[in-house]
């Protein structure tokens, strides 16, 4: 065999063996095309379409961090003069972190709505008496409902609150209670007419001593009319576990671009107890009343005033100064005095600060 026979016979043999291999090899499949999220600008900002469906999906929240003083924040009780100052002379600390989710999506039947509000929680707290111990408080579902138009079912804040609205835009602002804004099951039902003219239907669970105990719901009821200079609401209540009643009237208005006000009266029966799921100021009525002023678009000053039967005095007072849009500093001074009355044996007053650091996302 010649160089040149040899040289032919290994070029063949070299051919024959790539030809196998290539018909052995493995053919990778061409990635399919990225599926980029989608902006919904239907519910408002920060809303984004869930792949694949029409769902609009918001992620938000907040995290707080609160350190409070003197006499009427955290660790003091102004009704036990024996402890006339904050608990081993030291500062309240209160930190959170909430998370939040809405959902939004247009059906046949309306828009179907839900919202979730988880919080997570540590503080400084009461422990062995006079001891002031910081640990963490543990988490809680606060909010997580379903709505469809206006027909809502699932865990929520009382209408009760809810549908006239909270009391000032201060820090501490059930000094005087006002209804409290406790969480409980609902099924109710938000009629908006859409000229101003409002109402909401509101059947509830109530909370903690004052849930249910019979297949007899707590009855929240109210309407509203809200134009450009303001609204004014009346709310009532049954409770079905105490079997009272109770009614309030709100106003708010619109003075000027810079300042709005608000007052509002409430009324609550006392026949079987004199606390109950709805009425937890002293006596059977409570005033209060605030406002808000805007020195500018970064910084503003609110203000509540509240008093009752039970001769209970809350004033409260901040400066909300918005840093950077998302981070707000809020310095208040609270003041609170409990005269003797047929609710009390002795009187006590005491004052309290709080400065409260809040980031929105």
């Amino acid at each position: 065999m010649n160089i040149k026979s040899l040289l032919l016979g290994s070029a063949a043999a070299l051919i024959a063996v790539s030809g196998a291999r290539a018909a052995d090899a493995v053919v990778v499949a061409e990635p399919e095309p990225a599926e980029y999220v989608k902006i919904c600008d239907v519910y408002g900002a920060g809303y984004f379409y869930i792949p694949g469906t029409e769902t609009c999906l918001r992620i938000g929240g907040y995290i707080r961090y609160d350190i409070g003083a003197g006499d009427v924040n955290g660790l003091t009780d102004v009704n036990d003069r024996s402890d006339p100052g904050s608990l081993n002379d030291t500062f309240y600390k209160h930190a959170r972190f909430a998370l939040k989710t809405w959902t939004g999506q247009e059906t046949e039947l309306g828009t179907l709505k839900t919202y979730t509000e988880t919080r997570f929680n540590w503080e400084t707290q009461r422990e062995g008496g006079n001891y002031a111990v910081a640990a963490g408080r543990g988490v809680s579902l606060n909010f997580a409902w379903i709505q469809l138009g206006g027909f809502r079912v699932g865990k929520d804040e009382s209408a009760w609150v809810t549908f006239s609205g909270y009391a000032g835009n201060v820090i501490d602002d059930s000094l005087v209670g006002y209804g409290g804004d406790f969480d409980t099951g609902v099924v109710q039902y938000y009629f908006d007419a859409g000229n101003g003219f409002s109402a909401v239907v509101s059947l509830e669970d109530g909370a903690g001593a004052n849930t249910v105990d019979s297949y007899v719901p707590h009855i929240v009821g109210g309407v509203k009319y809200t134009q450009g200079w303001g609204s004014i609401s009346a709310t009532g209540v049954y409770d079905s576990v105490w079997e009272e009643w109770g009614g309030k009237v709100r106003v708010d208005v619109n003075a000027s671009d810079a300042l709005s006000l608000w007052a509002m009266v409430n009324y609550g029966s006392e026949s079987n107890v004199i606390h109950n799921s709805f009425k937890n100021w002293e006596g059977n009525w409570a005033v209060f009343g605030g406002g808000t002023y805007k020195f500018n678009e970064k910084t503003s000053f609110n203000a509540q005033v509240s008093y009752d039967e039970g001769k209970s005095l809350g004033v409260a007072a901040n400066i909300a100064y918005n840093i950077v849009p998302g981070f707000a500093i809020i310095g208040e001074v609270d003041y609170v005095n409990k005269a003797t009355s047929d609710y009390r044996a002795v009187s006590s007053d005491g004052f309290g600060g709080m400065l409260r650091f809040q980031r929105d996302f």
